[in-house]
């Protein structure tokens, strides 16, 4: 198993203030990890920021409890990850494949960004948590 050299977790309500939390854990993780140089930090910062704010805009509560948003975020030696759950949840509607809305289009950018700034995205639908999974291979300065 790789080390973890790295960490952090938030989980709370899907509300517009727990984007503020999970980038504050992203900016306290950073100063753990100098040697993440800044272009790896920016674009897997704007990563999870991104889909943690996708969750709180559009995700559906499955049932009577609202909607969690879940943010767990590690550092190994050359890849960062996180995992961005939105726990109590209806799976998300429509394709889970990146497109490019037209010009016009309000929405539907952000799988398509997420992907353009990371590795790789994948989907896990377990339980009632809908969690796409977000890694980044950290090239080192």
């Amino acid at each position: 198993m790789t080390e973890i050299l790295a960490s952090r977790a938030f989980r709370g309500p899907a509300a517009e203030d727990a984007i503020e939390a999970v980038h504050n854990d992203l900016d306290s993780l950073w100063l753990d990890v100098p040697f993440v140089n800044d272009m790896d930090q920016m674009t897997f910062t704007t990563a999870v920021i991104e889909s943690a704010s996708n969750i709180v805009q559009h995700a559906q509560p499955a049932g009577e409890r609202d909607v969690e948003l879940g943010v767990e975020t590690t550092v190994q030696p050359a890849l960062l990850q996180a995992r961005v759950s939105a726990y109590y949840a209806k799976p998300p509607f429509g394709p889970m494949e990146a497109s490019t809305p037209d010009e016009d289009a309000e929405s539907g950018r952000g799988l398509a960004l997420i992907e353009a700034l990371v590795t790789t995205v994948t989907f896990e639908r377990q339980d009632g948590t809908n969690t796409w999974v977000l890694s980044r291979t950290s090239s080192q300065d």
